[in-house]
């Protein structure tokens, strides 16, 4: 009975979803009347809307980024993937289709609220699990938030950060409230830190059964992205290495055993998990920046021009057509995240032999055995760009890229990114600190809320 329970409001959800959208977010409400029990918000957090990343089911989010070549793409541009491809001010223009990315990330902060909201009042369990299922959903909807403010806030500025606006910080799932303005993006930062830091005493200290599920590990692990992304270095490393230590996860070996399922929530370098299907058509610029023997490159891309890289739209990022045990890409936190992060840090920091070890950690389990040469140098920028490269070869299509560009922007480290057409003719250009690196608040959520500040 509960199973069919649980089919019910997923169907329902759907159905909210898809056709209604509330008056001032373009999202559903989520109704807590069918929710009573520790139990229900137990299971409420495995819905399978929670365990799906960033812009399912294939992370069209990723086209934003500058190592996708959509060769397809029709002059001027019809469907959604080709206004998100060429940096469009806006997606869509239908206003009773769902906001791209917007409509996505307050859906499951909708989710999440539902906890927030009804945990403390249901029967059965302990304040032991009340507290940390509480814990689960405020490091959930931290994760969309940061999500949120990197996509319609500008690139993180310590100098402008409280006053650049980001998006309504919801903490409610009753519609009937007054609309949040948008919060400043130093605002909307905080609450996530502030959030996190509440969660991590109260949830719990392994979620190796199912890692779509909090735990300290995965809320130290948000927390080292999110300061990463704000630029603070020293933040980033210190929370990496508490996820680290605080991890039963491990990097999969490509020299070794596989995982035995494409389940990811079981695959042993998640953290915190998140699934979309990986998919996407990769530059020649980027396939060519892998060296010979880095297997990742047979191992999770597509060719038919025999791995040789000359022909366009001949390479795809597609593992389910050559190792599908990684069809589905993690989109949240892993273990080789966390140690190019750390990587990174140290590398910023000056503190080479770190910076270093971190990042032979994850080339050894990358590049074949027999032909595998440590990286050395003691020149702190060739460090730098060589663990940026690293970063860009093993997180390239989980979402992540588009928020290494902006971020990498704000130091001047980003060139002029170009669209070609079939013949090779530019139809899309995206110069440095272009307004483009900031996504426009969608027409569909300006239709609810004429007052709302737009983006340039």
């Amino acid at each position: 009975m509960t199973r069919y329970k649980y089919k019910f409001i997923q169907l329902m959800v759907c159905c909210l979803l898809f056709t209604g959208c509330d008056k001032y977010l373009d999202i559903t409400p989520k109704g807590k009347r069918l929710l009573s029990t520790v139990t229900d918000y137990d299971q409420w957090l495995n819905d399978e809307t929670l365990v799906l990343g960033i812009a399912p089911p294939s992370n069209v989010f990723n086209y934003l980024g500058d190592n996708v070549d959509l060769l397809s793409i029709t002059t001027p541009p019809k469907q959604q993937v080709e206004f998100v491809y060429t940096w469009a001010q806006q997606f869509s223009f239908d206003l009773n289709a769902p906001p791209a990315f917007w409509g996505d990330h307050y859906g499951k902060i909708n989710l999440f609220n539902t906890v927030l909201a009804g945990i403390d009042d249901a029967t059965g369990g302990t304040i032991t699990q009340k507290r940390s299922l509480k814990g689960e959903a405020l490091l959930g909807r931290a994760l969309e938030y940061f999500y949120l403010v990197n996509e319609y806030g500008k690139p993180y500025d310590q100098a402008t950060a409280s006053q650049d606006l980001a998006v309504p910080f919801v903490t409610s799932n009753d519609v009937s409230q007054v609309v949040p303005a948008r919060s400043t993006i130093a605002e909307i930062y905080q609450h996530i830190i502030d959030d996190i830091n509440t969660a991590i005493p109260d949830l719990p200290l392994d979620n190796s059964g199912n890692r779509f599920r909090g735990s300290r590990a995965a809320a130290y692990s948000v927390l080292a992205r999110v300061y990463f992304y704000e630029r603070n270095y020293t933040e980033a490393q210190k929370n990496a290495e508490l996820a680290l230590a605080n991890t039963k996860a491990v990097m999969v070996d490509f020299n070794g055993t596989l995982p035995s399922t494409n389940l990811l929530g079981t695959h042993p370098d998640v953290i915190y998990g998140r699934m979309v299907i990986g998919q996407a058509p990769a530059t020649l610029d980027f396939m060519r920046s892998f060296a010979s023997n880095d297997l990742r490159v047979r191992k999770l891309y597509y060719s038919t021009d025999s791995y040789r890289f000359v022909t366009r739209g001949a390479t795809l990022f597609y593992p389910a057509a050559i190792t599908p045990v990684f069809t589905y890409t993690n989109t949240g936190t892993s273990f080789q995240e966390m140690k190019l992060i750390a990587a990174e840090c140290a590398a910023r920091s000056n503190n080479l032999s770190a910076a270093l070890q971190h990042l032979d950690d994850v080339r050894k389990n990358r590049f074949a055995t027999a032909s595998y040469v440590r990286y050395e140098s003691g020149d702190q920028e060739d460090v730098l760009q060589e663990v940026l490269k690293e970063r860009s070869h093993e997180l390239p299509f989980n979402g992540l890229r588009w928020l290494d560009m902006r971020r990498l922007d704000k130091e001047n480290r980003m060139e002029t990114v170009n669209r070609y057409d079939a013949q090779g003719t530019i139809i899309a250009t995206l110069p440095p600190h272009s307004d483009r690196y900031t996504l426009q608040i969608p027409v569909q959520v300006l239709s609810f809320n004429p007052g709302m500040p737009q983006n340039p």
